[in-house]
Formats: structure tokens, C-alpha cells, sequence
């Protein structure tokens, strides 16, 4: 504009014709430029109008399809929240059945603590060692399977010769009429002070004392001597100990079973005497097959004698049918030659018109017995049957 200025000042200077003229034309010129400003803030009016819808549109159908779009993952969101505290409840509830169950554990070691105490005390009782040594003896021979033979018998007594008592806990019986003798030994006093103690030291002193109480009961019930007063006894005697008890013993000193052999006492755990007891119910079993065998041979024989007795019986009987069909036809020959010629001129005077029944002979005979093995023999009792 300084420039328009300028010119228009040196024209004014150098003539007034070209000065309006140029006036003119300027002025023609801004009014131009001034509907050019005007036109051009209404169509950016219209512009930033026509921006505005646009923009509104679009950020509308953007909203809509972004709903369309994310409502598949609000849904999935929605399920996985719902099974998210449907997990929680019952990750509390099974917490919580867990805190029982502990609690419950925990009351259940305390009584078998307890219980465990009280019978470590009974334990230390001889009589109740030796009751509780019945009862799994006892209990090891039903599961041997040998009540059902009722081959054992418990509190046997029996004196020696010097007129001492001898009362074994139990004596099995053997097919041939032999047997066993088996006593049960509890020696746990020992052993008992051993688990009860910490102290290493103290430990090992206990566990020696727990095997040398084995080998005084082992070297005792070898003096008993039981196969000199049970008749077809072997020389040994069955001692039936828990099995860790002979274990820890073993475990101290391992030459128990050199000494059980050699006073006759053959040291058996439950699994051991199981065994053995299961070896002999089989000797039963075979004895009771051979047994039957023998009882089926006798009843053969009887049954082979009485069967040729019965054939005799039989064969008489065929014999007395065989004469009474003889006699039978002898007396119908004799009706027929003897009466009816006679009677059957009765109706020629007149007596009577009835015609006389014709009386037939038997020509069947009875089959003979000829099987050599039911033939009944001549010396045979007849009534033996």
C-alpha cells in the first residue's frame, strides 16, 4: 500500500489526468478486492459449517461403529467377570473346607497323640503285652486263612518233666497228625525308651537293651523245650515277634538269628508266619482232596459189592417170573384141554348161551441178567444189600 502511495504521489506531481485515472482504477480495484475478502470469509463460513456437519457425522458413525464393534468384548468382558467371581466364591469356600479339614487333621494328631501316649503306657504292662501279642497272633492266622480248617488251638498246657507248666500261645496242627507250637513275645520296653529319646548316645544304649531283652526271650523259650512234651512235634518252636521290634534288634545285634537257630527257635515276623501258615492250610487243602479220594474209592467199592447183590436180587426175580409164566401156560393148556371141552357143552342143554373167554398163553419170556460184572455171585448175602 506504501508503494500505491508512492506512485500515486509522483503521478499527482507530474499530472492531474493520470492521477484520477489511476484514482479511479485503485478504487475499482478495492472494491474488487473487497468482495473478493467478502466472498472469501463466506465460503470459509460455509467451509468450517460444512467441516463442522462432516465432522460431527463422522465422529458419530465413528461412536456407532466402535459400539458395534467393542459390544462382542463388553459381553466376553462381562461373562469373564462373572466366572472370575464365581472362581473367587469358590476358591473361598474351598479355602475355607481346606481350614476345616487342617483343623480337623490337626485335632485328629492330637487324639492319636494321646492315644499313642496311653497305649505306650499300657504297653509297659507284662499282662497287656502279652494280650496285645494274642491278639495279632491270632489275627495273623485268619488272615492265613486257617480258621476255616480249625487246625489251631490256643492256651495249650502241657508239664514238663519236672512238672512246670508249659502253656504255648498257640500249637497248629499239621496233616499226619503232627504240629507246630508258635509263641508270641513282645519285648518292647527297650525299644519304647529308644523312640522316646532324642539323645543319640542314649538312643543306642536303649536300642542294645532292646536286643539283648530278644536274645534272653529267645534263649528262655529255647529251655522250654515244647517238642518234648507235644507228641510228633519238630525240635523247634515257632516265636512270633512284631517286625519292627525284630528289626531294631537285628539292626543292634546281628547275630539273633544265628542264635535262635541254635536253641531251636525260629523267629518269625507276621509276614513270615503268614507264609508259613498259608503253606500249611495248602498241606490241608491236599490232605482234605486226598482224604476225599479215599473216602470215593471206599464208597466205589461199596457201591461196586452192593450193585452186584442188587444184580442177584434181580436176576432172581427174572428167574420167578420165568417159572410163573411156565406155570401160567401150563395152567391155560390145561383149561383149554381140560375145562372148556367140558364147558362148552353146557350151551347144547341149554344152561347157558354165554360163550366162554378164550384163555391165551404167555410166549414172552424175561431177559436174563448176563453181564459178567452184575452177575450176583453164589457166595454173596442176598440180604447184604
Amino acid at each position: 500500500m506504501a508503494a500505491i502511495s508512492f506512485l500515486l504521489l509522483g503521478l499527482a506531481l507530474g499530472g492531474g489526468g493520470v492521477y484520477l485515472w489511476l484514482r479511479e482504477r485503485l478504487g475499482r480495484a478495492t472494491d474488487k478486492l473487497a468482495a473478493v475478502e467478502r466472498n472469501q470469509g463466506q465460503w470459509e463460513d460455509r467451509l468450517k459449517a460444512a467441516t463442522g456437519d462432516a465432522l460431527l457425522k463422522s465422529q458419530a458413525s465413528l461412536l456407532e461403529l466402535a459400539e458395534a464393534r467393542l459390544a462382542p468384548i463388553k459381553e466376553t468382558l462381562t461373562k469373564f467377570e462373572a466366572q472370575s467371581k464365581q472362581l473367587e466364591d469358590k476358591r473361598a469356600r474351598e479355602v475355607t473346607a481346606i481350614g476345616e479339614r487342617l483343623r480337623e487333621v490337626a485335632a485328629g494328631q492330637e487324639k492319636l497323640r494321646t492315644e499313642t501316649g496311653s497305649l505306650v503306657t499300657a504297653l509297659r504292662a507284662p499282662h497287656v503285652r502279652g494280650r496285645w501279642g494274642e491278639v495279632q497272633l491270632k489275627r495273623v492266622v485268619e488272615l492265613a486263612g486257617m480258621l476255616d480248617y480249625c487246625d489251631f488251638r490256643t492256651q495249650a498246657s502241657e508239664r514238663d518233666d519236672d512238672g512246670r507248666l508249659l502253656r504255648p500261645d498257640m500249637v497248629v496242627k499239621l496233616p499226619g497228625g503232627k504240629c507246630i507250637v508258635v509263641d508270641s513275645k513282645v519285648p518292647i520296653e527297650g525299644y519304647l525308651d529308644a523312640v522316646a529319646t532324642d539323645d543319640v548316645d542314649l538312643k543306642r544304649v536303649h536300642l542294645g537293651r532292646h536286643a539283648q531283652q530278644m536274645r534272653e526271650h529267645i534263649r528262655k523259650l529255647g529251655q522250654k523245650r515244647y517238642w518234648d512234651q507235644f507228641e510228633s512235634t519238630p525240635e523247634f518252636v515257632v516265636m512270633f515277634v512284631d517286625e519292627g521290634l525284630y528289626r531294631a534288634a537285628l539292626d543292634e545285634d546281628g547275630s539273633l538269628f544265628e542264635a535262635g537257630a541254635a536253641a531251636g527257635v525260629i523267629v518269625a515276623s507276621p509276614a513270615t508266619l503268614i507264609g508259613l501258615l498259608r503253606t500249611i492250610s495248602y498241606g490241608w487243602q491236599q490232605e482234605t482232596v486226598a482224604e476225599s479220594a479215599r473216602e470215593i474209592s471206599s464208597l466205589g467199592r461199596e457201591l461196586y459189592d452192593r450193585l452186584g447183590v442188587f444184580a442177584g436180587h434181580f436176576a432172581k426175580v427174572g428167574r420167578g417170573l420165568d417159572t410163573a409164566v411156565a406155570a401160567f401156560n401150563q395152567a391155560v393148556s390145561s383149561f383149554e384141554t381140560r375145562l372148556l371141552v367140558t364147558a362148552r357143552k353146557f350151551p347144547e342143554h341149554g344152561v347157558t348161551n354165554d360163550e366162554l373167554p378164550d384163555a391165551k398163553q404167555i410166549e414172552r419170556k424175561p431177559v436174563v441178567v448176563s453181564a459178567p460184572e452184575l452177575v450176583a455171585l453164589p457166595h454173596r448175602d442176598a440180604d447184604a444189600a
